[in-house]
């Protein structure tokens, strides 16, 4: 059989996939944490970050077109910033979607244990682990309908989300008056309840919200036509993520005090609709937000095994192992890669409701490194082909901007979660240079 992975998915299937990475626990369970960090000014902080996303996109959307022929990001980097870099960027990747995946389950766990609260989250985090495997054991192309279905099912939410929340705040306008209504975004301890600080402490938040676009280049290699349908995926990704975060948030910071919605049990997304009064709505839209988290750990699960297939099938130890199945899936890498679900299961029996702020502090440390590799590698790109001057300064401020979230994440995260990720960035660096090394000395393995 051959070993290659098989062009089956068309730009509506990107586009989704990518969506569906991005729109999962950052919105319907990281923004309650967002809005308690920062309050009202979390608006801005969405808003900064998705400036930040524009700049990285674009970036990603002129590489893509440029190496067209590549399947991870890995591909994209190399010819910029060399192969120890891409290496670095690729098992980054990987890693970050490996610990997405269980902060998503885990998201999804507390929303279902307001159905069930007796029940333990492991046992919600195990069942959907099993769905998940058997899901991405099916070929590329039924997994692509699926997913484009389950994102369309969260997509539908955040619009009726804005219609109803739309309506609420129009019915307060009329009500109370333009200013008044307005006014709630201030009257509540101010815009920056917890000064600047806050603000800076909600973007660790919004980094982890915001990773996952990147998803699109994942799926270059079973894409038809990527040149084209690949810009196009990224350009209607981008402004739909930008506004579907901030958006609701701004309509939700005007109906409800940001205190009530940082210490609410359920998403800020259900306060919305039992409002509204209507029946089993609350229910209907926890539903709707379960679904919505497993789709993006259906994402995290193809994107993952496609970048251990990748790195892993380039060298002739390890290649055999790689193949695929009768349906054109890398059933080995998926199997793997689902096996981090399991992990979960342990470590959410081992650390509680916790585990979630855990994953997301080291999630952000991730997705910045990814988004700094991707400038970098676009800098680099810059240069060779003597772009303008605009063109360089917008992404040397994207690169300083991310720089200084990231000291700004250092300086205020949990000491464990800093110092895991510093453990887990070194075995990646000593992975290459040991691979380096075996592949002087046995060149018949690579």
């Amino acid at each position: 059989m051959e070993n290659k992975l098989q062009k089956k998915m068309h730009s509506r299937h990107v586009t989704m996939l990518a969506l569906g990475g991005a729109i999962g626990a950052g919105l319907f369970k990281g923004s309650g944490e967002a809005i308690n960090l920062a309050g009202p000014s979390v608006i801005l902080a969405f808003f900064l970050g998705g400036l930040l996303l524009f700049s990285i996109m674009n970036a990603v959307g002129t590489l893509a077109v440029k190496n067209s022929h590549a399947q991870s990001l890995s591909g994209v980097v190399a010819p910029y910033i060399g192969s120890f870099s891409a290496y670095f960027t690729d098992w980054l990747y990987w890693t970050m979607w490996m610990i997405n995946i269980v902060a998503e389950a885990v998201a999804a766990a507390s929303f279902m244990q307001l159905w069930f609260p007796n029940v333990p989250a492991w046992v919600f985090i195990l069942v959907i682990s099993l769905l998940t495997t058997m899901i991405n054991f099916l070929s590329v192309k039924i997994f692509a309908e699926t997913e484009f279905w389950l994102t369309m099912g969260k997509i539908s939410v955040v619009v009726l989300l804005i219609i109803f929340a739309s309506y609420l705040v129009l019915g307060k306008i009329f009500h109370d008056g333009f200013a008044p209504t307005m006014g709630s975004l201030t009257s509540h301890g101010g815009f920056f309840p917890h000064k600047i600080q806050g603000l800076l402490n909600s973007l660790l938040l919004v980094v982890y919200s915001y990773g996952g676009t990147e998803l699109v280049i994942i799926a270059m290699g079973e894409t038809e036509d990527p040149a084209k349908s690949i810009p196009k995926a990224i350009r209607s990704v981008l402004f739909r993520i930008i506004a579907f975060y901030i958006v609701p948030m701004f309509l939700l910071l005007i109906i409800y005090p940001w205190q009530t919605l940082a210490h609410s049990e359920a998403s800020p997304f259900v306060l919305i609709f039992e409002k509204m009064q209507i029946p089993f709505a609350a229910d209907i839209v926890n539903l709707v937000i379960v679904f919505a988290l497993f789709s993006s750990i259906n994402s995290g699960i193809y994107a993952s095994s496609r970048i251990l297939h990748l790195q892993l099938s380039k060298t002739k130890k390890f290649s055999k192992f790689m193949r695929l199945n009768k349906h054109g899936v890398p059933n080995r890498a998926v199997m793997f890669s689902t096996g981090m679900l399991y992990v979960g299961v342990l470590l959410s029996y081992l650390f509680g409701d916790s585990l979630f702020n855990y994953l997301v502090g080291s999630l952000s440390y991730t997705v910045l490194l990814i988004w700094i590799m991707l400038c970098l590698a676009y800098f680099r790109y810059l240069q060779q082909n003597k772009s303008s001057f605009f063109k360089r300064t917008v992404n040397i401020l994207t690169l300083l901007s991310l720089t200084a979230i990231f000291i700004a994440i250092l300086t205020t995260s949990n000491l464990v979660v800093t110092e895991v990720t510093i453990v887990m960035y070194g075995l990646i660096v000593v992975s290459y240079f040991l691979q380096k090394r075996n592949a002087i000395h046995n060149p018949a393995l690579n």
